[in-house]
C-alpha cells in the first residue's frame, strides 16, 4: 500500500517559483490499480518521482507498506518496481542482460534472476527478443524490457509513468492484461495516463490532478455520477475546467 499525504513541491525558474505539486493526498491500495489522471503538466510525473524517491519532497510525507520514504528510502526502494517516464535501456547488452543487470543491483543470485526473467519474459511475451541486443528495439520492446527490469526482483508495490505512451495496439493490449495479472497478484499498482478508455477499463480508483492538486477521486462511475456525465472523458473536462476556475 502507499499512502501520499499533502505532497509540496515547487521549482525556481526564470520567471520565479512554479508549484508543480500542491497539497496532492491520496491512497493506493493492494490488489487494486489506482490510475492518476491530468492533463499536461498537472504534476503527475513530479508526483511519481516523489513516491520512488527520486525526488524529495518540500513538504508532506509518502508511506509504502508503512515504511516512509524520508528515513527509509532504501527499504523503500527494494519493495517498489518503477517504470519511470524516460525508457533507456542499455543497447549494448541484450533484453536478459539488461534485466539480469538489475537482478544483480537487488542482490538477487543468478538462479533466481534466471527464473524470474522467464516468468516475466512470458507474462510480457518477449520470449522471441529476450537474447537480442536492445539496440533496434521497437518501443514497445523497449518498453517491455523496462517494465521486466523494474518488477526482476518482485516487489509489492508498481508505479508506471504512462507504460502504454506511443505504443501500437497489440502491445497495448497485452500490456493492459499485464497490469490486470499484477493486480490478480494482490500487487499495489499506480499508473498515470492521459487516455481515458485505458483509465476507465483498468483502474479501480482514479486521481484526477490539475495544476498540481486533486482535484476528484474515487471510481469512473463516481466521478462520471459526480459530474452528472456519461462518459470519463466528459466527467474529466468537467473537473478540470473547474480546477481552472477556481485558479482564475
Amino acid at each position: 500500500m502507499i499512502q501520499v499525504d499533502n505532497l509540496h513541491k515547487q521549482f525556481k525558474t526564470k520567471t520565479g517559483l512554479v508549484k508543480a505539486v500542491d497539497g496532492v493526498s491520496f491512497s493506493a491500495r493492494d490488489g487494486e490499480i489506482t490510475g492518476l489522471l491530468g492533463p499536461n503538466g498537472a504534476g503527475k510525473t513530479t508526483t511519481m518521482r516523489m513516491l520512488y524517491t527520486l525526488m524529495t519532497p518540500d513538504q508532506g510525507a509518502v508511506k509504502v507498506d508503512g515504511l516512509d520514504i524520508a528515513r527509509e528510502a532504501e527499504a523503500v526502494r527494494r519493495r517498489l518496481g518503477v517504470l519511470p517516464d524516460a525508457r533507456g535501456v542499455y543497447k549494448r547488452l541484450t533484453a536478459r542482460e539488461n534485466i539480469a543487470y538489475f537482478g544483480r543491483l537487488h542482490g538477487l543470485d543468478d538462479a533466481l534472476i534466471k527464473q524470474r526473467t522467464d516468468v516475466l519474459s512470458r507474462a510480457l511475451g518477449m520470449e522471441d527478443v529476450l537474447d537480442r541486443q536492445a539496440e533496434g528495439f521497437s518501443q514497445g520492446q523497449r518498453t517491455k524490457t523496462a517494465i521486466a527490469r523494474a518488477l526482476v526482483h518482485d516487489p509489492k508495490n508498481v508505479i508506471l509513468d504512462e507504460p502504454t505512451n506511443g505504443l501500437d495496439v497489440m502491445t497495448t493490449r497485452a500490456l493492459r492484461e499485464f497490469l490486470r495479472q499484477l493486480r490478480a497478484e494482490g500487487r499495489c499498482v499506480i499508473f498515470s495516463s492521459h487516455i481515458m478508455q485505458e483509465v476507465a477499463a483498468l483502474c479501480d480508483r482514479i486521481v484526477v490532478i490539475a495544476k498540481g492538486k486533486v482535484v476528484a477521486e474515487g471510481t469512473a462511475d463516481e466521478l462520471r455520477s459526480k459530474t452528472a456525465e456519461d462518459n470519463l472523458e466528459d466527467a474529466f473536462v468537467k473537473l478540470i475546467g473547474s480546477e481552472e476556475g477556481l485558479q482564475a
